[in-house]
């Protein structure tokens, strides 16, 4: 008979006893279809005795995703059960020769609701797949959006790069002539090349534009070695990366070509254009539309198209991840053509300068509900060149922060844009800004300037800010214990909206029980950033800081699985509330989410999300405190 594991083996000897007269034996000789994904009704918790299921998911081209092997001692159905409505989330094939003992429906309901700490096994179950991405990607049209579900989604955000049969690399040696080599590229009818240096590695690429605008109109002798043209920014991305995520870094790059690697090198290219044409009603066209928007006016209308892209990519199953790329490079080109503009109003500046973004903004995680979080920072001049350089910049940040604000991104509140004179300001008076925050650290001036250590240059000589983080890493090399200790201890006051019987915490705002997800979410926001600057990571987005303390190994694996998992779901959870504010409730985004609203799944997740972060808490505790109080 049943020979019980957890979390049967925790349930009271009688209750153990009770079951065993309960189970039913079912016997399945052949292979068969137990169960397809959405649409079937589970017959009842099935414990395996001998053969096995196979579950898996169908994505739109019906091939088998997230394989699982359910083999003799295991369980299967409890959080179909329990979460779905008795409906299986997956397609479940039967072995041959599988023998498995049944409970029905109604007594697999009873036992959950007699034992609490039986049924809680399952909600944990359930919260730690709901942090796996590809879990969420596939169940996500069952339990969110009804109306639409992974097979019926567009390939624009299933299919792979390597799908599109990138086209085959043509290359010239750098030592060959211009001459020659746009010759290589007529003969192949190609308006990309690609450079290689004596040992046949890529160097870079020479394109059309490139023959057009340096060698005929800088009169350039065509018999000059190529290298001489050779443009050195070379971007690649993985055969496996989405399609849409190829998109998105050709936009953030500028660039117009991308080279393909599989197996660790280069295999082909693929160009914007053929992208563009073969993807022409998705949402990443958008991108360009804003680029060639001619007006403040034109530009406000583009921002507030913004929440039905986000919305439609998350009812695609995109990684949220991707949705703040979006949100971000939407902003960024939006701030690009307010820059260029005003320029155009006022003259050239006077000197070098880098406009840069800070907070959610330089961290590349913007929401639906943000702010302007910006500064200029400009080379230093003369004296007597001083007040007049200044004057400009002023004017130069008044300008830009006014036509964000029309556009939509309102003035900071807190006043950290370039709008306020504090903020705009020579490079020198700059470093002396992070010698006061970091050598006269004080509680206040890390909970005021934390957003200052999230900064991104958008626009102008990036070279600028470099200086500046090269400054900041020789000041991170003396003794800052007070620094730390008080970035650690501004980390540590937020805490998980936990109640002591591992409940959701919440507040009462009008008439309904809320809790603030932004405020969940900024420990790890802040914990990461201590680490990071401890070890001297001048990354701002929070995924990738995660990402460079693991390669470090000052975090393990399983930590940045469980925080990146954490964050990004909380992420996702916070843009489609926002985005259905704005759509369906139409009013303001807002950071407070309903208890009521909140599915079983969602409340499941978010207490194991919860967990996750009070433990990372009590890491940031010890490793800078020095205290577990």
């Amino acid at each position: 008979m049943v020979d019980f594991t957890k979390p049967f083996s925790d349930l009271p000897p009688t209750a153990q006893d009770s079951l065993r007269q309960q189970f039913k034996e079912v016997k399945y000789p052949k292979s068969r279809r137990l169960y397809l994904q959405n649409q079937s009704g589970i017959e009842g918790f099935d414990f395996i005795a001998e053969g096995g299921f196979e579950g898996y998911f169908y994505d739109r081209n019906q091939k088998k995703r997230r394989i699982e092997q359910y083999g003799p001692g295991t369980w299967f159905g409890g959080i179909s059960l329990l979460y779905n409505k008795g409906i299986s989330l997956q397609t479940v094939d039967i072995l041959p020769k599988t023998v498995i003992y049944r409970l029905t429906p109604e007594e697999f309901a009873t036992l959950c609701e007699e034992h609490p700490l039986f049924r809680d096994h399952f909600v944990r179950e359930f919260g730690e797949r709901m942090l796996e991405p590809e879990f969420v990607h596939f169940i996500k049209g069952a339990t969110y959006y009804p109306q639409q579900n992974n097979i019926t989604s567009d390939t624009f955000y299933t299919q792979k790069v390597g799908s599109l049969n990138p086209r085959d690399l043509i290359t010239s040696p750098a030592t060959a002539s211009i001459a020659a080599t746009a010759k290589i590229m007529g003969e192949e009818k190609t308006s990309c090349i690609f450079i290689t240096d004596d040992t046949d590695n890529i160097i870079g690429y020479v394109t059309d534009i490139t023959l057009r605008d340096q060698v005929i109109a800088q009169n350039i002798p065509p018999s000059s070695p190529v290298e001489t043209i050779t443009k050195k920014d070379i971007v690649s991305i993985d055969a496996d990366a989405y399609i849409y995520e190829s998109l998105l870094l050709m936009f953030q790059t500028k660039t117009r070509y991308l080279l393909v690697v599989n197996d660790g090198k280069f295999s082909g290219f693929i160009s914007r254009t053929k992208l563009l044409s073969e993807q022409s009603q998705s949402p990443f066209l958008f991108i360009q539309s804003v680029k060639q928007a001619t007006s403040v006016k034109e530009l406000r209308e583009k921002w507030s198209q913004v929440p039905a892209i986000v919305e439609q990519l998350l009812q695609r199953g995109v990684k949220s991840e991707t949705v703040n790329q979006v949100i971000t490079t939407v902003s960024d080109t939006i701030a690009l053509r307010v820059i260029d503009d005003v320029i155009h109003e006022v003259g050239p500046p006077p000197s070098r300068f880098v406009f840069i973004t800070l907070g959610s903004e330089g961290r590349k995680e913007q929401t639906l509900k943000t702010d302007q979080d910006n500064a200029i920072i400009y080379e230093d001049k003369a004296n007597e060149h001083r007040e007049e350089v200044r004057a400009y910049f002023l004017d130069f940040a008044d300008r830009i922060s006014t036509h964000l604000d029309t556009i939509g991104f309102s003035f900071c509140k807190g006043g950290f844009m370039a709008k306020n004179p504090k903020w705009t300001h020579s490079l020198s008076h700059w470093k002396r800004n992070y010698d006061s925050w970091m050598m006269e650290s004080t509680q206040e001036t890390v909970m005021k300037y934390s957003t200052f250590f999230d900064n991104r240059p958008i626009y102008g000589d990036f070279s600028i800010l470099n200086e500046l983080h090269d400054y900041m890493e020789e000041q991170l090399n003396a003794p800052l214990e007070r620094f730390f200790f008080n970035m650690a201890t501004n980390a540590l006051q937020y805490e998980p909206p936990l109640t002591f019987f591992k409940g959701i915490r919440t507040f009462t705002v009008g008439e309904q029980k809320v809790f603030d997800i932004k405020k969940a979410m900024t420990p790890i926001v802040d914990i990461t950033r201590v680490f990071a600057l401890k070890h001297k990571i001048f990354l701002t987005n929070t995924g990738e800081r995660l990402d460079a303390l693991a390669l470090a190994n000052h975090i393990t694996e399983e930590e940045l699985l469980e925080l990146k998992q954490a964050y990004y779901y909380l992420m996702g959870l916070r843009l489609d509330r926002q985005a259905k504010q704005i759509m369906l409730d139409k009013t303001e985004p807002e950071n407070f989410i309903s208890i009521d609203s909140l599915t079983k799944i969602e409340k499941v997740t978010l207490i194991e999300i919860f967990k996750v972060i009070k433990n990372y808490q009590m890491k940031v505790k010890i490793a800078f405190t020095n205290t577990i109080f």
